[in-house]
């Protein structure tokens, strides 16, 4: 299988499982415990359909929107995520320079492998920092600071990782950062030369935003989960988010809200969006789908604050019935990870450029100009 044979996320999926060594493979594809709710993250939109209108004049659509301050050409941004170069040596840079083509936000996160700094200086795509709240309070202010400093358009703040979710995959296949390489993986990584030769002889792995603090990530081999369960402060609370929000000081995002009453706080203690998320169903298994919970709080808060619907998403027709419910954007994480593990940068590109034309056809095919005429009397939920 080919990059030009990649038609949809499915199809990355398949060329990354390809390409990947299993361990790799599965921390990417994974989650929490069996997995429902992951699986219900997508199957949630298969749950609604459109009602199509039609004579309605759609020759020219406007794809735009407003998300924390910023003018994106599209409705549908790259979520951060960690540890991108294990999936590909140019890791951030590559879904940088994509976001920057397509002019929407790029998520980096505390967990990224390239630094705040080098992506101010190199992307001028928005972009969010996603910050973890640390144990080490000097930790968590340096992050902050260095993104004042850098300018990031907007500081997010993930809410749902005091602890880490039960990833049986990487239990199985021994995941760590960085990746150990034991007798059991041994197979894997050899049948995998090319990504084992770029691993290992290209720039040295490295947690920039952390490895002046902590060494776990980088120096000591440690699980995603096990660094949630240990290093980051499990006291976090309600009076935290907002001492964030007033040393951050501008667009500030909440990643990980599911409950009204918890989007009601978030716009109290300042923040300007949420994203309605799950974590991609890797923390609580069990719980409900972001799309299954957007209405709801799009209706209580949804003229407050920005809603953003992160979760699930692998088609356009999945972000069309997001927007129609009335959120502002749409993000998501594995289905570019995919493109990222697959082919790199030209992987990327070709995933969100589908992505974009794939919405282009739906607005059309549904008599829509522009997001503002997406409505819920687009949707019909069975």
């Amino acid at each position: 299988m080919r990059l030009r044979d990649c038609n949809n996320t499915e199809d990355f999926r398949r060329l990354a499982k390809q390409r990947l060594p299993a361990a790799l493979f599965h921390y990417i594809d994974g989650a929490a415990d069996d997995e429902v709710t992951y699986r219900r993250n997508t199957a949630a939109y298969e749950e609604c359909d459109l009602v199509p209108r039609v004579l309605a004049g759609v020759e020219d659509i406007d794809m735009s929107t407003t998300v924390m301050g910023q003018k994106l050409d599209l409705p549908m941004f790259f979520s951060p995520t960690a540890l991108q170069r294990l999936f590909h040596h140019d890791g951030e840079r590559a879904v940088g320079r994509a976001a920057e083509k397509h002019n929407t936000f790029f998520g980096l996160s505390s967990l990224g492998t390239v630094s705040i700094e080098e992506m101010a200086n190199t992307i001028s795509a928005p972009k969010m920092f996603q910050l973890y709240y640390h144990k080490d309070k000097g930790l968590t202010e340096n992050m902050i600071e260095r993104c004042k400093d850098a300018k990031f358009e907007a500081l997010t703040l993930t809410v749902d990782t005091i602890v880490g979710g039960n990833r049986e995959r990487d239990l199985r296949t021994g995941f760590t950062s960085p990746p150990r390489f034991t007798l059991g993986g041994v197979l894997s990584y050899a049948t995998h030369p090319y990504w084992t030769l770029n691993y290992l002889f290209r720039e040295k792995f490295s947690l920039p935003q952390l490895d002046a603090y902590v060494s776990e990530g980088t120096a000591v081999a440690t699980s995603v989960s096990d660094y949630f369960s240990t290093m980051l402060d499990q006291s976090m609370d309600w009076k935290a988010a907002e001492w964030v929000a007033k040393t951050w000081g501008g667009h500030f995002c909440l990643k990980g809200i599911m409950s009204v009453e918890d989007a009601r706080r978030a716009v109290d203690v300042g923040a300007t969006a949420i994203m309605v998320s799950n974590h991609g169903g890797r923390q609580l298994d069990g719980g409900r789908s972001p799309f299954d919970q957007l209405a709801e709080i799009v209706d209580a808060v949804g003229s407050d604050i920005d809603v953003i619907c992160d979760g699930g998403i692998r088609r356009g027709t999945h972000i069309l019935k997001a927007l129609s419910v009335g959120a502002k954007a749409c993000s998501g994480g594995r289905w570019y990870l995919y493109a990222l593990a697959a082919a790199g940068q030209p992987g990327v590109e070709r995933a969100i450029a589908q992505m974009r034309a794939e919405l282009e056809r739906d607005m059309k095919l549904c008599g829509a100009r522009n997001v503002d005429e997406l409505t819920r009397g687009n949707l019909r939920f069975r």
